[in-house]
């Protein structure tokens, strides 16, 4: 761990849902220890899973990402193998604490005390109820990094607003942006984009106050509206409407620069989308000699000798004619074969993969893009690698997806110096466990 290039850095990992957790993943990733304080009284929804004890008969209802288990049975812990989790929670520790309770919050004093930065994502005000604040932060340590990534921010119209990614893009605007210009924004399906922006930024402005605190001994408060970060998922409607006051509107798969044709195309497929066998093929046509590549390609066909096509701004203009002709090429093709003959002309091509199928892309598979980790209560699996790897300080999996309350030993005893008795007093409180208690569901 000495080589990690956050290696000494230590991180209180008061997050949720997906925003926040992300960036502590890239933090551990890079060698930070990230410890989690998890209350085993309280649920925190679309953290450990939907429910802490689903009923079988609601997993079949339910999408993968969000309510699918490991061979669809909830088993005696599901918390510790919901997909929301384990893809976000490799490289961290946690330990079991009632925030609740003034001895819960003594805890995470202890904590704080002995850490670097504090981090959470949770609704505006959460904090402030639990007595989490900058000021009382700065008592137990007076060089802590607070950093709190709020959907809204803290003031303004939407402050107190709750919102998953889903919610920032209605605000914002960009749901109406990425739909089909022949359809409705209600039929568009719903992404989290918002969610990893906004994680990536926070881990970025983590690692640069820890740099200023290098440099001046301080600490400081950062926060991070999400919706305002997520704003650069649009930045070109922005600054289209700016300069010149003209208000973009959905164009599908369309390139934001007017070059075409830029779409996705259906290949030859093995069943439909109701059964996600379907198969799509990404293709974007950059130049004009690009297009005749192009039209090579697909053996020449009459359709794209058309003089309209020559130039871009008439492939621009007739985009429905043309994207109607490529579409018959690629429905005879199938997407691996169809894009590996347009990379090898020089064009823009990928099929468009279910989630399953990126298991077996010789690209990822070739960039060691999968790890295998085995955790006590998931099993094996694989998971999505690191997003990057460096030359000097690789990036691993040292933990996998940690379960509830595995480190309540030596978070209490190495970190905190609880000594045993109270250990064993908190433990009878209820403050320790690595099972949440019968009443939650």
């Amino acid at each position: 761990m000495s080589n990690k290039p956050l290696a000494g850095i230590r991180v209180v990992d008061l997050c949720v849902v997906w925003a926040g957790p992300f960036a502590t993943m890239l933090m551990g990733d890079l060698g930070a220890e990230i410890i989690k304080p998890e209350n085993p009284l309280v649920w925190q929804p679309m953290t450990r899973g939907a429910m802490a004890r689903p009923p079988q008969a609601l997993l079949a209802l339910s999408n993968a990402w969000g309510g699918g288990l490991p061979g669809n049975v909830p088993g005696p812990r599901p918390w510790n193998y919901s997909p929301t989790f384990v893809s976000l929670y490799r490289n961290k520790k946690s330990f079991t604490v009632d925030l609740r309770r003034p001895e819960g919050m003594e805890a995470l004093r202890r904590l704080v005390a002995r850490s670097d930065i504090v981090y959470e994502n949770n609704a505006t005000g959460t904090m402030e109820k639990l007595g989490i604040t900058y000021d009382w932060l700065r008592q137990a340590k007076e060089d802590i990094i607070f950093i709190r990534v709020p959907a809204y921010g803290s003031t303004g119209p939407y402050f107190d607003a709750r919102a998953l990614g889903v919610h920032l893009e209605g605000v914002m605007g960009h749901t109406l942006l990425r739909g089909y210009d022949d359809d409705e924004p209600s039929s568009n399906t719903a992404i989290y984009s918002g969610d990893y922006l906004a994680g990536a930024q926070g881990a970025f402005a983590a690692m640069a106050a820890l740099w200023h605190r290098d440099r001046t001994g301080a600490g400081q408060l950062i926060e991070i509206g999400q919706a305002e970060n997520a704003a650069a998922m649009f930045s070109q409607a922005i600054m289209d409407y700016s300069l010149n006051r003209h208000v973009q509107s959905t164009i599908g798969n369309r390139d934001v620069h007017g070059r075409a044709p830029c779409g996705v195309y259906p290949c030859l497929s093995p069943g439909t989308a109701e059964t996600m066998e379907d198969r799509w093929i990404s293709i974007h046509v950059q130049t004009d000699e690009e297009w005749q590549a192009l039209v090579r390609v697909m053996g020449s066909p009459a359709w794209a000798q058309d003089g309209r096509f020559t130039a871009n701004a008439g492939r621009a203009q007739h985009y429905r004619e043309i994207d109607a002709g490529i579409a018959g090429w690629t429905r005879g093709q199938e997407d691996y074969a169809a894009a590996h003959a347009c990379q090898a002309a020089g064009i823009a091509a990928m099929p468009v993969l279910e989630a399953s199928r990126m298991f077996a892309d010789p690209h990822l598979r070739a960039r060691g893009f999968f790890r295998t980790q085995t955790q006590g209560d998931a099993g094996t699996h694989e998971y999505a690698g690191p997003l990057w790897q460096l030359s000097e300080t690789p990036v691993e999996f040292y933990q996998p997806p940690v379960m509830f309350g595995e480190h309540n030993d030596y978070v209490y005893r190495d970190v905190l110096g609880f000594s045993d008795e109270e250990i064993e007093r908190y433990r009878a409180g209820g403050h320790i466990s690595m099972e949440y208690d019968a009443s939650v569901r």
